[in-house]
């Protein structure tokens, strides 16, 4: 069911919501790539009068990191081998990975592909002379399923024709699932665990963000998957583009925040993703170095990477960088390098890149060219292309600054944070790598909580994703979650909090509003009350500043994160008197109650991780280089929900795939 727009002007809030109380099989909390993912596949595999519920705080159309569009799908397996796509990945996140995650997804994500270009995905091609046919001229050379070549930036890459990407994926989730299945605009902010049954989820509790109403539903199993972790670091930029960011600004940790508050364990949360992008807008580098052979040249013209210098940097962190391919966590590392040297900033040089490729073009072929590097921005994100424009740049004529941006916390892109899952239950798999659910079995991707699944950036440990595997992910959990539901046909869910004391709990900040806002003439100024805004605010400063943001250069130390545990520590104290008066003020109010414990998690693991496993994402200034004798294992860590303490502890890495 899809709530309309909001009217002008936010839906004030009322002190008494309607609720709306459901019990289905199975829940989906999502509505990015994954949750598409499992909403396509899943009533292939449920029993005869089984039901599913997704619930999507947007409208699964413009929904998830791929809202805006992409410019190419960066995971197509194609021609090569699923071992040589694991060790890419592994080699890229510096050895510690899943690789029974990797290889399983890489045993599917083409399937997705080539669903998308069914329903209608535009993928560019190659004629048979080689060149590049994007568009219709693509779809002329038949599909990637009947042999056709795809248009490669790299290895791994597949160039699409992508503004509308997601909204073709979302129209197959739906037509799969039935919109009588889809509750859009519904936030769901806490999940439940079982009041009989130990460790066993139950249900979630939301909100509508277009009508005063709390939903409390209750499942046999459920996937939460609602993306990484956006707008817990201070951006680069002030002012009106202080909101800007690479991933999408509704991501609020909120897949790991729910899932942790429940006791599922997570992992190697001290990872974070800094991607390099153009200064300012954000915009895609990918296309520019892989399609466009652009170079990246430091302050004084040279190609910094070639050095010596670079060249014995890199030495110190071998075999990671000293592979063909430098890990993405290095090749920042060498951008701060010489940023700190005193020879920034760092150029994309585009005038030479497009020179050259033009000097072998004839005057159409360039002018598509040159078509083909705006719309790498208009794919996905146009605010570089207005950026551009508005500084007159021509790229053709002038040079950009590159900058790494603000952290993120993610799991399917260049970053493998998430929760601890179960791999396949296959006899490759080792066993330390499977979780059992209470009946003995074993579900692909489920967590350490009986019944609950993740898919894309909740799946910890094994990044390189992206939106084809993000999709094949959320059909494999969809699977799982299937038989999960078969074999627990019996169970009845059961609720340990009343329907008032949920309610009370979600709209508290409503309450708190109203309870004080006559109080004082300026609304938002306020002795017994803040706002969301101010506590954001809050939250950016103290991580930029302590927490190894972009004011230290990605630096910080034990000291520092003592600092910042602190800070963190009084925010929640604060939170409890966090006020709403309206539905947008009660989203922001718990976005940011999710970004805080997701912070927290991710700090703790830094603190934990006594070496500096990802020079370039950030840099624990104590404990500097790697440590593999004592550090070349995965981080854990585990909340109690009922002692409200946290449990750090390692897990052994187990090779699979050989080098």
């Amino acid at each position: 069911m899809a709530i309309p727009n909001k009217p002008l002007g936010e839906i004030k809030a009322v002190r008494d919501p309607e609720v709306e109380e459901r019990e289905v099989d199975i829940l989906i909390v999502g509505g990015g790539m994954a949750a598409c993912g499992t909403a396509f596949e899943i009533k292939k595999w449920m029993s005869e009068g089984q039901t599913v519920l997704l619930c999507d705080k947007a409208a699964m159309e413009r929904s998830g990191a791929v809202a805006q569009g992409l410019s190419a799908i960066n995971t197509y397996i194609g021609e090569n081998s699923i071992e040589d796509y694991v060790r890419m990945v592994r080699n890229d996140l510096m050895g510690i990975v899943r690789e029974d995650l990797i290889y399983n997804l890489g045993c599917h994500v083409d399937d997705s592909v080539y669903l998308f270009e069914e329903w209608g995905l535009p993928i560019w091609k190659k004629s048979e002379e080689g060149k590049t046919l994007d568009g219709k001229k693509g779809q002329a050379m038949g599909t990637l399923k009947s042999g056709a070549k795809a248009v490669r930036t790299g290895k791994w890459q597949a160039m699409i024709n992508g503004e509308s990407y997601k909204r073709i994926v979302a129209e197959a989730a739906k037509l799969a699932l039935g919109e009588e299945n889809i509750l859009e605009r519904c936030f769901i902010v806490e999940l439940l665990l079982d009041a009989n049954e130990e460790n066993r989820i139950a249900g979630a509790v939301g909100f509508s963000v277009r009508e005063n109403k709390v939903y409390i539903i209750k499942c046999k199993t459920m996937m939460v998957a609602c993306g990484g972790a956006v707008n817990i670091y201070q951006p680069r930029s002030v002012g009106e583009g202080k909101g800007r960011a690479w991933y999408p600004v509704w991501n609020a940790g909120s897949t790991y925040t729910m899932c942790m508050k429940v006791g599922a364990e997570l992992t190697m949360m001290e990872n974070r993703f800094t991607p390099a992008r153009f200064k300012d807008g954000y915009g895609p580098v990918g296309a520019w170095f892989l399609l466009f052979k652009a170079k990246a040249i430091n302050g004084l013209g040279e190609n910094y990477v070639a050095s010596d210098a670079a060249k014995a940097e890199l030495q110190k962190y071998a075999p990671y960088g000293t592979a063909a391919i430098t890990p993405t966590c290095l090749r920042n590392h060498l951008m701060l390098f010489e940023m700190k040297e005193g020879r920034g900033p760092i150029i994309m040089d585009t005038v030479t890149a497009l020179a050259t490729l033009g000097a072998k073009l004839d005057k159409k072929e360039l002018k598509h060219l040159e078509s083909e590097a705006w719309e790498d921005f208009l794919d996905m994100t146009c605010g570089q292309a207005n950026l551009w424009c508005a500084q007159n740049c021509e790229p053709e004529k002038l040079n950009s600054e590159v900058m790494p941006t603000e952290p993120y916390l993610l799991g399917s892109h260049s970053g493998c944070c998430g929760l601890w899952t179960s791999g396949p239950d296959l006899d490759w798999v080792p066993d330390s790598y499977k979780i059992k659910a209470a009946n003995g079995k074993i579900y692909n991707r489920m967590t350490t909580v009986d019944g609950l699944f993740t898919a894309g950036d909740g799946v910890g440990g094994s990044g390189h994703k992206f939106s084809s595997g993000s999709h094949a992910e959320g059909r494999t959990t969809g699977k799982a979650m299937a038989r999960y539901a078969k074999d627990h046909a019996d169970f009845t869910p059961t609720l340990s909090k009343t329907k008032e004391e949920l309610v009370a709990m979600v709209y508290k900040p409503v309450n708190t509003f109203l309870d004080h806002c006559g109080y004082t003439t300026a609304i938002d100024i306020n002795p017994n009350y803040l706002k969301p805004a101010g506590m954001a605010m809050r939250l950016m400063k103290a991580t930029h500043e302590y927490g190894a943001g972009t004011a230290t250069f990605y630096q910080t130390s034990t000291k520092n994160l003592e600092i910042c545990m602190d800070l963190l520590q009084t925010m929640r104290e604060d939170c409890e008197k966090l006020a709403a008066g309206d539905l947008h003020e009660l989203m922001r109010c718990w976005e940011i109650y999710h970004r805080i414990w997701t912070v927290e998690a991710h700090l703790r693991h830094i603190q934990f991780r006594k070496e500096t496993r990802y020079p370039g994402f950030y840099y624990q200034s104590d404990y500097p280089g790697q440590d593999d004798e004592n550090w070349f294992c995965f981080s854990e860590s585990k909340y109690d929900p009922k002692a409200g303490t946290w449990e750090m502890f390692k897990r052994d890495y187990i090779k699979i795939i050989p080098d």
